[in-house]
């Protein structure tokens, strides 16, 4: 484990605004940059949504693909950008990982069912149509073998300009990591499911 600040430590705060680059014209962005957000620790998801907020609030549109979300599945951000034009289209794979339901699930009706979101991402994203794209728990879709890395890496490569893209989901492969301009790892020092508390209502769903 990493050894964190000690209530003694002091940081020095800059007062100086941070750079700010102008990299909008009539709208949409002009050069689209990927973010990875990884790590065993909570925040992958979450970082992503906010994102996806911060994106629509300067008026942009957001493509948001859950992968292992089954849509029948209650979450708060389902709930959110299907209950008014939020700016967010939503796409769910509408499956549950094989390790989540102890393997008894059909996993060619798995594939099928990650590779149509997948296909239908990168459909409406070559539309032209978005301008962020965030693809959570694109990882273990690719680590499990459910999306072809390759493919995912030339899509990537070959995507719109000015589409932005976010990638979430635990081990990121090296490839991805590579051509990423952003990549987070979300540490876990701490986590209340090692205790015992299992998801809780608003705050991991």
């Amino acid at each position: 484990m990493r050894s964190l600040p000690s209530k003694k430590t002091t940081f020095t705060v800059s007062t100086r605004c941070a750079g700010r680059q102008e990299n909008m014209t009539a709208g949409r962005l002009t050069k689209g940059l990927i973010h990875i957000y990884t790590g065993e620790g909570k925040g992958k998801t979450t970082a992503s949504i906010g994102l996806a907020v911060r994106a629509v609030g300067q008026g942009l549109k957001v493509l948001f693909v859950q992968f292992f979300k089954e849509d029948r599945a209650e979450s708060g951000e389902k709930e959110l950008f299907r209950s008014m034009d939020s700016g967010i289209e939503l796409i769910r794979s509408n499956c549950r990982h094989p390790i989540f339901t102890k393997n008894k699930t059909d996993r060619s009706s798995v594939r099928e069912s990650i590779n149509g979101a997948y296909s239908e991402a990168k459909k409406k994203a070559f539309s032209g149509a978005f301008d962020l794209l965030v693809l959570d728990e694109v990882m273990p879709a690719v680590n499990g073998g459910w999306i072809d890395l390759s493919d995912l890496v030339e899509f990537l490569g070959n995507r719109p300009a000015g589409l932005e893209v976010a990638l979430t989901g635990r081990d990121a492969p090296p490839e991805l990591v590579e051509m990423a301009d952003y990549v987070t790892e979300m540490l876990k020092i701490k986590h209340p499911f090692d205790g015992g508390v299992h998801a809780r209502r608003g705050i991991e769903y």
